[in-house]
Protein backbone atom coordinates (compact mmCIF):
# COMPACT_ATOMS: atom_id res chain seq x y z
CA UNK A 1 0.00 0.00 0.00
CA UNK A 2 1.03 3.90 -0.76
CA UNK A 3 1.77 5.18 2.55
CA UNK A 4 2.23 8.75 1.26
CA UNK A 5 -0.12 8.53 -1.37
CA UNK A 6 -1.64 12.29 -1.99
CA UNK A 7 -5.44 12.23 -3.34
CA UNK A 8 -6.44 15.62 -3.30
CA UNK A 9 -9.79 16.33 -1.97
CA UNK A 10 -10.84 18.52 -4.78
CA UNK A 11 -9.73 15.62 -6.78
CA UNK A 12 -12.27 13.39 -5.46
CA UNK A 13 -15.17 16.15 -4.99
CA UNK A 14 -14.44 16.24 -9.47
CA UNK A 15 -14.32 12.23 -9.59
CA UNK A 16 -17.99 12.16 -7.92
CA UNK A 17 -19.09 14.10 -10.96
CA UNK A 18 -18.59 11.42 -13.21
CA UNK A 19 -18.10 7.89 -11.86
CA UNK A 20 -19.90 5.75 -13.56
CA UNK A 21 -22.99 4.66 -11.19
CA UNK A 22 -21.77 0.89 -11.28
CA UNK A 23 -18.88 2.12 -9.87
CA UNK A 24 -17.98 3.29 -6.23
CA UNK A 25 -15.68 6.02 -5.15
CA UNK A 26 -14.43 4.09 -2.23
CA UNK A 27 -13.54 1.36 -4.24
CA UNK A 28 -11.59 3.95 -6.42
CA UNK A 29 -9.93 5.40 -3.37
CA UNK A 30 -8.64 1.33 -2.55
CA UNK A 31 -7.21 0.31 -5.97
CA UNK A 32 -5.22 3.71 -5.94
CA UNK A 33 -3.63 2.86 -2.92
CA UNK A 34 -3.09 -0.77 -4.14
CA UNK A 35 0.70 -0.64 -5.50
CA UNK A 36 0.52 -1.77 -9.13
CA UNK A 37 1.42 -5.05 -10.31
CA UNK A 38 4.31 -5.40 -12.45
CA UNK A 39 3.36 -6.49 -16.29
CA UNK A 40 5.77 -7.35 -19.32
CA UNK A 41 5.09 -7.14 -23.61
CA UNK A 42 7.07 -10.33 -24.77
CA UNK A 43 9.06 -8.53 -27.88
CA UNK A 44 7.79 -10.83 -30.81
CA UNK A 45 10.57 -9.51 -32.99
CA UNK A 46 12.84 -11.31 -31.04
CA UNK A 47 11.27 -14.06 -29.10
CA UNK A 48 8.30 -15.87 -29.37
CA UNK A 49 5.21 -15.89 -26.71
CA UNK A 50 5.61 -19.88 -26.04
CA UNK A 51 9.81 -19.62 -25.86
CA UNK A 52 9.03 -16.76 -23.35
CA UNK A 53 7.04 -18.78 -21.56
CA UNK A 54 9.17 -21.70 -21.29
CA UNK A 55 11.55 -19.37 -20.04
CA UNK A 56 9.81 -18.10 -17.09
CA UNK A 57 9.08 -21.75 -15.84
CA UNK A 58 12.62 -22.41 -16.10
CA UNK A 59 13.58 -19.34 -14.07
CA UNK A 60 10.24 -19.72 -11.46
CA UNK A 61 8.47 -16.29 -12.93
CA UNK A 62 4.96 -16.32 -12.07
CA UNK A 63 2.91 -14.88 -14.96
CA UNK A 64 -1.29 -14.35 -15.69
CA UNK A 65 -2.06 -13.38 -19.30
CA UNK A 66 -3.12 -10.00 -19.84
CA UNK A 67 -6.54 -10.61 -21.55
CA UNK A 68 -6.69 -7.87 -23.76
CA UNK A 69 -3.04 -8.63 -25.10
CA UNK A 70 -1.81 -12.10 -26.35
CA UNK A 71 2.14 -10.95 -25.74
CA UNK A 72 0.84 -9.38 -22.58
CA UNK A 73 1.65 -10.80 -18.74
CA UNK A 74 1.60 -9.46 -15.28
CA UNK A 75 4.72 -11.31 -13.86
CA UNK A 76 5.77 -12.09 -10.14
CA UNK A 77 9.56 -13.12 -9.76
CA UNK A 78 11.37 -14.95 -6.53
CA UNK A 79 11.54 -12.81 -3.80
CA UNK A 80 15.48 -13.48 -3.75
CA UNK A 81 15.63 -12.49 -7.36
CA UNK A 82 13.39 -9.27 -6.73
CA UNK A 83 15.63 -7.98 -3.96
CA UNK A 84 19.14 -8.26 -5.97
CA UNK A 85 18.62 -8.14 -9.45
CA UNK A 86 16.27 -5.22 -11.13
CA UNK A 87 14.13 -6.66 -13.88
CA UNK A 88 16.11 -4.44 -15.99
CA UNK A 89 19.03 -6.20 -15.62
CA UNK A 90 17.95 -9.19 -17.11
CA UNK A 91 19.21 -11.06 -19.97
CA UNK A 92 15.47 -11.08 -21.27
CA UNK A 93 15.24 -7.35 -21.05
CA UNK A 94 18.79 -6.38 -21.77
CA UNK A 95 18.12 -8.67 -25.00
CA UNK A 96 14.95 -6.80 -25.97
CA UNK A 97 13.15 -9.87 -25.72
CA UNK A 98 10.63 -8.28 -23.20
CA UNK A 99 9.57 -5.01 -22.86
CA UNK A 100 8.46 -3.53 -19.24
CA UNK A 101 5.35 -2.00 -19.82
CA UNK A 102 1.62 -1.10 -17.74
CA UNK A 103 -1.18 -3.62 -19.07
CA UNK A 104 -3.21 -0.72 -19.32
CA UNK A 105 -1.06 1.07 -21.72
CA UNK A 106 -1.14 -2.12 -24.35
CA UNK A 107 -4.82 -1.43 -25.29
CA UNK A 108 -3.71 1.62 -27.19
CA UNK A 109 -1.84 -0.25 -29.82
CA UNK A 110 -4.29 -3.54 -29.71
CA UNK A 111 -6.85 -1.13 -30.71
CA UNK A 112 -5.05 0.50 -33.45
CA UNK A 113 -4.09 -3.58 -34.00
CA UNK A 114 -7.39 -4.03 -35.14
CA UNK A 115 -7.32 -2.56 -38.43
CA UNK A 116 -3.07 -2.91 -39.62
CA UNK A 117 -1.85 -4.82 -41.77
CA UNK A 118 1.47 -5.29 -43.64
CA UNK A 119 3.02 -2.30 -45.92
CA UNK A 120 1.38 0.77 -44.27
CA UNK A 121 2.19 3.98 -43.09
CA UNK A 122 1.37 4.56 -39.57
CA UNK A 123 1.94 7.49 -37.23
CA UNK A 124 2.58 7.66 -33.72
CA UNK A 125 2.32 11.58 -32.48
CA UNK A 126 4.01 11.28 -28.71
CA UNK A 127 6.04 8.31 -28.78
CA UNK A 128 8.34 8.10 -26.05
CA UNK A 129 9.45 6.71 -24.21
CA UNK A 130 8.54 3.95 -26.54
CA UNK A 131 6.26 1.17 -25.27
CA UNK A 132 3.43 1.23 -27.75
CA UNK A 133 5.82 2.46 -30.26
CA UNK A 134 7.65 -1.16 -30.20
CA UNK A 135 4.60 -2.64 -29.53
CA UNK A 136 2.83 -1.43 -33.14
CA UNK A 137 6.50 -1.92 -34.87
CA UNK A 138 6.25 -5.43 -33.32
CA UNK A 139 2.66 -5.67 -34.82
CA UNK A 140 3.58 -4.40 -38.15
CA UNK A 141 6.27 -7.49 -37.88
CA UNK A 142 9.14 -4.37 -39.14
CA UNK A 143 7.32 -3.75 -42.26
CA UNK A 144 5.76 -0.67 -43.76
CA UNK A 145 6.73 2.87 -42.37
CA UNK A 146 6.37 3.88 -38.27
CA UNK A 147 6.85 7.64 -38.05
CA UNK A 148 7.34 8.02 -34.18
CA UNK A 149 7.33 11.65 -33.16
CA UNK A 150 8.13 13.01 -30.06
CA UNK A 151 8.29 16.71 -28.88
CA UNK A 152 10.42 16.77 -25.84
CA UNK A 153 14.35 16.54 -26.96
CA UNK A 154 15.42 14.63 -23.71
CA UNK A 155 13.03 11.70 -24.36
CA UNK A 156 13.45 11.18 -28.18
CA UNK A 157 17.20 9.88 -26.86
CA UNK A 158 15.11 7.48 -24.62
CA UNK A 159 12.95 6.64 -27.36
CA UNK A 160 15.98 5.64 -29.89
CA UNK A 161 17.47 3.42 -26.90
CA UNK A 162 14.90 1.79 -26.90
CA UNK A 163 13.90 1.17 -30.53
CA UNK A 164 17.50 -0.10 -30.64
CA UNK A 165 16.97 -2.78 -27.75
CA UNK A 166 13.78 -3.92 -29.09
CA UNK A 167 14.95 -4.58 -32.89
CA UNK A 168 13.18 -2.18 -34.62
CA UNK A 169 14.00 -1.08 -38.07
CA UNK A 170 10.53 0.54 -39.48
CA UNK A 171 10.71 3.76 -37.97
CA UNK A 172 11.26 7.42 -39.15
CA UNK A 173 11.80 9.77 -35.54
CA UNK A 174 10.60 13.16 -35.77
CA UNK A 175 10.94 15.81 -32.81
CA UNK A 176 7.84 18.06 -33.53
CA UNK A 177 4.96 19.59 -31.55
CA UNK A 178 2.42 16.77 -32.71
CA UNK A 179 -0.27 20.06 -34.40
CA UNK A 180 2.42 20.00 -37.23
CA UNK A 181 1.12 16.80 -38.83
CA UNK A 182 -1.86 18.38 -39.79
CA UNK A 183 -0.32 21.19 -42.02
CA UNK A 184 2.62 19.39 -43.14
CA UNK A 185 1.42 15.57 -44.21
CA UNK A 186 -2.25 15.94 -45.00
CA UNK A 187 -4.32 12.61 -45.34
CA UNK A 188 -0.82 10.44 -45.29
CA UNK A 189 -1.25 8.03 -42.43
CA UNK A 190 -3.30 4.75 -43.21
CA UNK A 191 -3.49 4.62 -39.46
CA UNK A 192 -2.63 7.02 -36.73
CA UNK A 193 -1.78 6.69 -32.44
CA UNK A 194 -2.28 9.68 -30.45
CA UNK A 195 -1.99 8.85 -26.60
CA UNK A 196 -1.97 12.47 -25.99
CA UNK A 197 0.14 14.11 -22.73
CA UNK A 198 -2.67 14.35 -20.03
CA UNK A 199 -2.71 15.06 -16.28
CA UNK A 200 -2.06 11.71 -15.36
CA UNK A 201 -4.69 10.87 -12.99
CA UNK A 202 -4.75 6.97 -14.15
CA UNK A 203 -0.84 7.11 -12.81
CA UNK A 204 -1.33 6.75 -8.80
CA UNK A 205 -0.89 3.48 -8.32
CA UNK A 206 2.55 3.94 -9.87
CA UNK A 207 3.40 7.40 -9.02
CA UNK A 208 2.02 8.53 -5.56
CA UNK A 209 2.31 11.88 -6.12
CA UNK A 210 1.04 12.21 -9.39
CA UNK A 211 -1.89 14.30 -7.81
CA UNK A 212 0.27 16.55 -6.30
CA UNK A 213 -0.48 19.86 -8.67
CA UNK A 214 -3.99 18.75 -9.34
CA UNK A 215 -6.55 21.49 -10.62
CA UNK A 216 -9.52 21.53 -13.08
CA UNK A 217 -7.78 24.92 -14.29
CA UNK A 218 -5.04 22.33 -15.31
CA UNK A 219 -6.97 20.11 -17.01
CA UNK A 220 -8.68 22.42 -19.12
CA UNK A 221 -5.30 23.78 -20.28
CA UNK A 222 -4.22 20.54 -21.07
CA UNK A 223 -7.62 19.66 -23.17
CA UNK A 224 -7.40 22.73 -25.42
CA UNK A 225 -3.55 21.07 -26.07
CA UNK A 226 -5.39 17.47 -26.51
CA UNK A 227 -7.86 19.71 -28.79
CA UNK A 228 -5.48 20.88 -30.81
CA UNK A 229 -3.39 17.36 -31.35
CA UNK A 230 -6.35 15.49 -32.30
CA UNK A 231 -7.34 17.42 -34.94
CA UNK A 232 -4.24 17.75 -36.66
CA UNK A 233 -3.96 13.78 -36.15
CA UNK A 234 -7.45 13.89 -38.10
CA UNK A 235 -5.99 16.02 -40.53
CA UNK A 236 -3.13 13.87 -41.52
CA UNK A 237 -5.07 10.57 -41.38
CA UNK A 238 -6.22 9.08 -44.82
CA UNK A 239 -10.06 8.72 -45.70
CA UNK A 240 -10.42 5.18 -44.63
CA UNK A 241 -7.90 5.18 -41.87
CA UNK A 242 -8.23 4.70 -38.58
CA UNK A 243 -7.11 7.11 -35.36
CA UNK A 244 -6.71 5.97 -31.75
CA UNK A 245 -6.80 8.37 -29.44
CA UNK A 246 -6.15 7.29 -25.62
CA UNK A 247 -4.54 9.04 -22.61
CA UNK A 248 -4.07 7.85 -19.08
CA UNK A 249 -5.97 10.36 -17.15
CA UNK A 250 -9.78 9.97 -15.97
CA UNK A 251 -11.69 13.49 -16.48
CA UNK A 252 -14.06 13.67 -19.05
CA UNK A 253 -12.67 16.98 -19.76
CA UNK A 254 -9.49 15.03 -21.40
CA UNK A 255 -11.13 12.19 -22.78
CA UNK A 256 -14.92 12.17 -24.06
CA UNK A 257 -14.76 16.51 -24.46
CA UNK A 258 -12.05 16.00 -26.79
CA UNK A 259 -13.45 13.42 -28.59
CA UNK A 260 -16.68 15.08 -29.05
CA UNK A 261 -14.53 18.27 -30.23
CA UNK A 262 -13.37 16.53 -33.23
CA UNK A 263 -17.01 15.15 -34.03
CA UNK A 264 -18.78 18.69 -33.81
CA UNK A 265 -15.79 19.94 -36.16
CA UNK A 266 -15.77 17.12 -38.82
CA UNK A 267 -18.99 16.17 -38.08
CA UNK A 268 -20.15 12.67 -40.79
CA UNK A 269 -16.37 12.53 -41.72
CA UNK A 270 -15.47 11.08 -37.83
CA UNK A 271 -17.18 7.95 -37.73
CA UNK A 272 -16.99 6.11 -33.57
CA UNK A 273 -16.14 2.71 -34.03
CA UNK A 274 -16.84 0.99 -30.90
CA UNK A 275 -14.76 -0.92 -28.57
CA UNK A 276 -16.80 -3.66 -27.62
CA UNK A 277 -15.34 -6.42 -29.01
CA UNK A 278 -11.97 -5.33 -28.52
CA UNK A 279 -11.61 -8.46 -25.78
CA UNK A 280 -13.63 -10.35 -23.87
CA UNK A 281 -14.26 -8.43 -20.68
CA UNK A 282 -14.13 -4.81 -22.57
CA UNK A 283 -17.79 -4.37 -22.15
CA UNK A 284 -17.00 -3.96 -18.33
CA UNK A 285 -15.39 -0.43 -18.98
CA UNK A 286 -17.35 0.56 -22.38
CA UNK A 287 -19.14 3.91 -22.78
CA UNK A 288 -22.43 4.72 -24.56
CA UNK A 289 -20.62 6.04 -26.84
CA UNK A 290 -17.91 3.05 -27.57
CA UNK A 291 -14.84 4.16 -25.92
CA UNK A 292 -13.19 2.33 -22.82
CA UNK A 293 -13.41 4.36 -20.05
CA UNK A 294 -10.78 1.82 -17.80
CA UNK A 295 -10.83 2.71 -14.12
CA UNK A 296 -8.06 1.25 -11.83
CA UNK A 297 -10.54 -1.15 -10.02
CA UNK A 298 -11.79 -2.56 -12.98
CA UNK A 299 -9.09 -4.77 -14.09
CA UNK A 300 -6.60 -4.23 -11.02
CA UNK A 301 -4.78 -1.58 -13.42
CA UNK A 302 -4.18 1.74 -14.29
CA UNK A 303 -6.34 4.42 -15.51
CA UNK A 304 -6.56 4.66 -18.99
CA UNK A 305 -8.82 5.90 -21.74
CA UNK A 306 -9.30 4.69 -25.42
CA UNK A 307 -11.05 5.73 -28.28
CA UNK A 308 -11.06 4.72 -31.63
CA UNK A 309 -12.55 6.59 -35.22
CA UNK A 310 -12.56 5.93 -38.83
CA UNK A 311 -12.16 8.70 -41.20
CA UNK A 312 -15.12 8.49 -43.99
CA UNK A 313 -14.05 11.22 -46.02
CA UNK A 314 -11.96 14.33 -46.59
CA UNK A 315 -11.81 17.63 -44.57
CA UNK A 316 -10.91 20.80 -45.59
CA UNK A 317 -7.07 21.79 -45.52
CA UNK A 318 -7.24 25.40 -44.79
CA UNK A 319 -3.33 25.76 -45.15
CA UNK A 320 -0.91 23.24 -46.08
CA UNK A 321 2.70 24.05 -45.37
CA UNK A 322 5.64 22.47 -47.06
CA UNK A 323 9.00 21.83 -45.81
CA UNK A 324 11.93 24.16 -46.50
CA UNK A 325 15.57 22.98 -46.89
CA UNK A 326 17.14 20.21 -48.73
CA UNK A 327 16.89 16.61 -48.18
CA UNK A 328 20.33 15.87 -46.78
CA UNK A 329 20.48 11.69 -47.85
CA UNK A 330 21.09 10.80 -51.36
CA UNK A 331 20.48 6.92 -52.25
CA UNK A 332 23.74 4.86 -52.37
CA UNK A 333 24.50 4.46 -56.07
CA UNK A 334 24.46 0.77 -57.87
CA UNK A 335 27.79 0.57 -57.34
CA UNK A 336 28.17 1.57 -53.58
CA UNK A 337 25.19 -0.65 -52.89
CA UNK A 338 26.69 -3.64 -54.48
CA UNK A 339 29.86 -3.62 -52.55
CA UNK A 340 28.43 -2.93 -48.89
CA UNK A 341 25.91 -5.31 -49.52
CA UNK A 342 28.50 -7.56 -50.91
CA UNK A 343 30.55 -7.30 -47.61
CA UNK A 344 27.55 -7.98 -45.61
CA UNK A 345 26.71 -11.15 -47.17
CA UNK A 346 30.70 -12.38 -47.09
CA UNK A 347 30.77 -11.63 -43.75
CA UNK A 348 27.41 -12.40 -42.01
CA UNK A 349 25.73 -14.14 -45.17
CA UNK A 350 22.95 -11.83 -44.86
CA UNK A 351 21.52 -11.92 -49.07
CA UNK A 352 18.91 -9.12 -48.84
CA UNK A 353 18.41 -6.40 -46.64
CA UNK A 354 14.22 -5.15 -45.90
CA UNK A 355 14.25 -1.35 -47.40
CA UNK A 356 16.73 1.19 -49.18
CA UNK A 357 20.00 2.35 -48.80
CA UNK A 358 20.44 6.02 -48.18
CA UNK A 359 23.92 8.09 -47.12
CA UNK A 360 24.75 11.36 -45.54
CA UNK A 361 27.97 11.77 -45.87
CA UNK A 362 30.00 8.69 -44.91
CA UNK A 363 27.37 6.81 -42.99
CA UNK A 364 25.23 4.37 -44.52
CA UNK A 365 21.59 4.07 -43.57
CA UNK A 366 18.79 1.38 -44.08
CA UNK A 367 15.65 3.10 -44.65
CA UNK A 368 12.00 1.40 -44.22
CA UNK A 369 10.31 0.10 -47.33
CA UNK A 370 7.80 2.70 -49.00
CA UNK A 371 9.06 5.37 -46.80
CA UNK A 372 9.99 7.60 -50.07
CA UNK A 373 6.47 8.95 -50.47
CA UNK A 374 7.07 10.86 -47.07
CA UNK A 375 10.49 11.65 -47.07
CA UNK A 376 10.72 14.94 -47.55
CA UNK A 377 7.56 16.51 -46.16
CA UNK A 378 9.28 17.03 -42.95
CA UNK A 379 12.67 16.96 -41.15
CA UNK A 380 13.34 13.85 -39.50
CA UNK A 381 15.76 13.71 -36.53
CA UNK A 382 16.12 10.32 -37.23
CA UNK A 383 15.48 7.62 -40.34
CA UNK A 384 15.60 3.83 -40.29
CA UNK A 385 19.03 2.19 -39.14
CA UNK A 386 22.17 3.28 -39.72
CA UNK A 387 24.10 0.06 -40.59
CA UNK A 388 27.37 1.47 -41.37
CA UNK A 389 30.41 4.15 -43.07
CA UNK A 390 32.34 3.86 -45.56
CA UNK A 391 36.01 3.88 -44.79
CA UNK A 392 39.23 3.85 -47.12
CA UNK A 393 39.80 0.77 -46.43
CA UNK A 394 36.28 -0.44 -46.74
CA UNK A 395 33.12 -0.53 -43.69
CA UNK A 396 32.89 -0.19 -40.51
CA UNK A 397 29.50 -1.87 -39.40
CA UNK A 398 27.58 -0.58 -37.02
CA UNK A 399 25.91 -1.74 -33.48
CA UNK A 400 22.29 -1.12 -34.59
CA UNK A 401 22.92 -3.92 -38.12
CA UNK A 402 23.41 -6.76 -35.22
CA UNK A 403 19.93 -5.49 -33.22
CA UNK A 404 17.34 -4.80 -36.24
CA UNK A 405 18.93 -6.87 -38.60
CA UNK A 406 21.35 -9.99 -37.00
CA UNK A 407 18.43 -11.97 -37.37
CA UNK A 408 18.92 -12.36 -40.82
CA UNK A 409 22.66 -14.05 -40.29
CA UNK A 410 23.86 -17.11 -41.35
CA UNK A 411 27.31 -17.12 -40.07
CA UNK A 412 29.69 -15.40 -37.73
CA UNK A 413 27.12 -15.28 -35.25
CA UNK A 414 28.09 -16.00 -31.42
CA UNK A 415 25.93 -16.98 -28.43
CA UNK A 416 26.86 -15.87 -25.35
CA UNK A 417 26.49 -17.53 -21.94
CA UNK A 418 25.24 -15.55 -18.83
CA UNK A 419 28.41 -15.05 -17.73
CA UNK A 420 30.15 -13.92 -21.30
CA UNK A 421 26.94 -11.52 -21.57
CA UNK A 422 27.65 -9.96 -18.10
CA UNK A 423 30.92 -9.29 -19.22
CA UNK A 424 29.42 -7.89 -22.73
CA UNK A 425 26.91 -5.73 -21.11
CA UNK A 426 29.92 -4.48 -18.35
CA UNK A 427 32.25 -3.23 -22.10
CA UNK A 428 34.47 -5.93 -21.18
CA UNK A 429 36.19 -8.09 -23.75
CA UNK A 430 34.67 -12.12 -24.55
CA UNK A 431 37.19 -15.05 -23.96
CA UNK A 432 37.01 -17.57 -25.71
CA UNK A 433 37.09 -21.64 -24.37
CA UNK A 434 39.14 -22.33 -27.54
CA UNK A 435 41.36 -19.73 -29.93
CA UNK A 436 39.33 -18.97 -33.22
CA UNK A 437 40.67 -18.10 -36.66
CA UNK A 438 37.46 -16.27 -37.68
CA UNK A 439 37.93 -12.56 -39.07
CA UNK A 440 35.91 -9.53 -38.82
CA UNK A 441 32.81 -8.83 -37.31
CA UNK A 442 30.57 -11.14 -35.14
CA UNK A 443 26.97 -10.98 -33.87
CA UNK A 444 26.27 -11.98 -30.81
CA UNK A 445 23.30 -13.43 -29.25
CA UNK A 446 21.40 -13.84 -25.81
CA UNK A 447 18.21 -15.72 -25.44
CA UNK A 448 18.17 -16.59 -29.22
CA UNK A 449 17.85 -12.59 -29.84
CA UNK A 450 20.51 -10.40 -31.39
CA UNK A 451 22.24 -8.08 -28.90
CA UNK A 452 25.39 -6.37 -30.46
CA UNK A 453 28.22 -6.78 -32.28
CA UNK A 454 32.16 -7.90 -31.36
CA UNK A 455 35.20 -8.98 -33.57
CA UNK A 456 37.01 -12.08 -33.54
CA UNK A 457 40.56 -11.59 -32.28
CA UNK A 458 41.70 -15.77 -31.82
CA UNK A 459 41.39 -15.98 -27.71
CA UNK A 460 39.18 -13.29 -28.03
CA UNK A 461 36.11 -11.64 -28.96
CA UNK A 462 36.52 -7.57 -28.92
CA UNK A 463 34.02 -5.81 -27.19
CA UNK A 464 32.45 -3.44 -29.90
CA UNK A 465 29.53 -2.04 -27.31
CA UNK A 466 28.80 1.49 -27.95
CA UNK A 467 30.27 3.45 -24.42
CA UNK A 468 26.62 4.86 -23.61
CA UNK A 469 25.27 1.39 -23.38
CA UNK A 470 27.88 -0.41 -21.21
CA UNK A 471 25.93 -0.99 -17.77
CA UNK A 472 26.99 -1.22 -14.33
CA UNK A 473 25.84 -3.49 -11.31
CA UNK A 474 24.21 -6.64 -10.98
CA UNK A 475 23.69 -8.15 -14.54
CA UNK A 476 21.85 -11.32 -15.10
CA UNK A 477 22.76 -13.58 -12.54
CA UNK A 478 21.53 -12.95 -8.62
Amino acid sequence: MHDNLFIPQDFLDDVKSYIPTHLKLEEFVAACKRPLRRSVRVNTLKMSVERFMEECRNRDWEIHPIPWCNEGFWLSRPSTEEETLPIGNTDLHLSGCIYVQEASSMLPPEALFQDLSKGQIVLDIAAAPGSKTTQIAAYMNNTGVLVANEYSSSRVKVLVANLKRMGVSNTLISHFNGNVFGDYMAECFDHILLDAPCSGEGTVRKDEFALKNWSIESNREIACVQKELIVSAFQALKVGGSLVYSTCTLTPLENHHVCQHLIDLYGDAVEIVSLENLFDEAKRSLTTEGFLHVWPQIYDSEGFFIARFKKRSSVIQKDPKTKKGTFPFQPLSKKESSLFTDTLKHQFGIANLPGRLYKNDKSIWLFPEKSDNILEKIKYQRLGVQLGSIHKNGYRIEHELATALGHLATKNTFVLTQIQAVEYFKGNDIWLDEPNSNKGEVILTLCGACVGLGKWQGDKIKNSLPRDLVLNGQLITW
